[in-house]
């Protein structure tokens, strides 16, 4: 039991689980008394009764007539301002939201409630010495390069159209009207005029793009697809349907030639070997990134292959949570009124990887501990510039974000983790693999 004088709530802790606890906390009557005095002082100011000025209302009356309302509020009251004050003296910080459970309070009687709190798990650390970790080799054929050009030119390329004999084939581009039926009616979103698609380009429903090589300008066609199981649409998922397809346009890409007139349009170059060395050291460097988080990812899976502990749900539902919100701001407007069954789908999709994310966390977290590793403010300076010069903000407005409650504390956590994985990958075995 955890008390502090006859003012003070009292608190006793049950340890229900790793990482769960459970508070039983008592409140003295004359602290519910003052919560229920001051939820019928202002409730007072509010309401109107026959018989009495506003404000005037005796507490005897709003007893009387709201009692049961207040009792309600009083619980909320007592609970908000007695929760914070258990658990500092418990010593638990939680990681989530605690689920509280208690009655409705009595005027003139102590109040007791429980609550269901998340804490973070004791983490185990083995040793950090020597842990396996897999790096793939980074190698830049010249096949990669070619590509890259081919890419280059395909940005620059002019469309020419085709003679009117022509067959559609592979890689043309065809401009089209359409109408889509499903069972013979047409369908919201099936429809179009002057639609441009690239034969072979994946833009359309599987099957569609296919059954329009070999047709030529003018021509009409019938094409017959079946829209997927898991077509994002659940009124097409399944279904079959048929397009009345008119083609309109056939072209083709007029790519630009591999010269120096080329070289220098895309960067000033003076040759295109010119041109191929900065592709080069361009994917070298995307390579060595996605090497980098390949290694990042190994050494984390040794390092939680040899510590296990539970990721507190409330933590793995938070950051679940901070993606789904995040990503419905960017994607919100693509997905229109179907984006709440896409985010249902991600909310199970992406629940494994939010879990992996807080167990990643957590164990850098406790790896950070035990190695003294400290963000220093020379270190969160360096991260702020960084940042400004990264997304283009002032750094004065920066810092005035980041002296928000908890935004600084987060940004030293991250550095310190990011302290860790660079410890970590120091002192691991590296197995250098083939590219994957």
């Amino acid at each position: 039991m955890v008390e502090s004088g006859e003012e003070n709530i009292q608190v006793e802790v049950s340890e229900t689980g790793p990482i769960s606890r459970e508070l039983e906390v008592v409140v003295p009557a004359f602290r519910v008394e003052q919560a229920f005095s001051q939820a019928f002082k202002q409730l007072g100011k509010q309401v109107s009764v026959k018989g009495f000025r506003k404000g005037k209302v005796p507490v005897s009356v709003l007893k009387k007539l709201y009692g049961t309302s207040v009792a309600e509020d009083v619980e909320r009251l007592v609970v908000s301002e007695t929760l914070p004050e258990a658990l500092e003296k418990a010593e638990i910080r939680p990681v989530a939201e605690p689920a509280v459970d208690g009655g409705v309070p009595l005027s003139g009687e102590d109040y007791s409630y429980r609550a269901n709190v998340e804490v973070k798990p004791i983490i185990s650390l083995p040793g950090l010495t020597g842990l396996s970790a897999k790096r793939p080799k980074v190698v830049v054929e010249e096949d990669s390069v070619s590509t890259e050009l081919d890419l280059l030119r395909d940005r620059r390329a002019l469309f020419v159209d085709e003679m009117p004999d022509t067959n559609a084939t592979g890689g043309h581009h065809l401009t089209i009207d359409y109408v889509g039926r499903i069972n013979g009616e047409a369908f919201e979103g099936g429809s179009g005029e002057g639609v441009t698609l690239e034969i072979g380009g994946g833009r359309f429903i599987p099957g569609f793009e296919e059954q329009l090589e070999g047709a030529k300008v003018g021509e009409d066609l019938e094409v017959r697809v079946n829209f997927p199981e898991d077509y994002g649409h659940e009124g097409l998922a399944g279904e079959e349907a048929t397009f009345a397809v008119h083609v309109v346009k056939i072209q083709r890409r007029d790519r630009p030639k591999l010269d120096a007139d080329f070289a220098k349009a895309e960067g000033d170059f003076d040759s295109i070997d010119a041109l191929k060395d900065s592709i080069r050291e361009r994917l070298v460097k995307e390579k060595e990134e996605l090497a980098d988080k390949e290694e990042r990812k190994s050494v984390l899976d040794s390092l939680l292959e040899g510590c296990e502990f539970e990721a507190p749900p409330g933590m793995v539902e938070s950051r679940l949570n901070q993606r789904l919100e995040m990503t419905a701001r960017q994607l919100g407007q693509a997905f229109g009124d179907e984006l709440p069954n896409q985010l249902a789908r991600w909310r199970e999709e992406w629940r494994d990887q939010s879990e992996r994310e807080v167990k990643e966390h957590l164990v850098l977290e406790a790896v950070a501990a035990e190695q003294g590793f400290e963000a220093s403010d020379d270190d969160v300076e360096e991260r702020l510039t960084q940042m400004t010069r990264d997304q283009g903000i002032d750094l004065e407005r920066l810092r005035s974000a980041y002296e928000q409650p908890g935004m600084l504390d987060a940004l030293k956590s991250e550095i310190a983790s990011e302290q860790a994985v660079a410890f970590l990958r120091s002192e691991a075995k590296v197995e250098m693999t083939e590219e994957s």
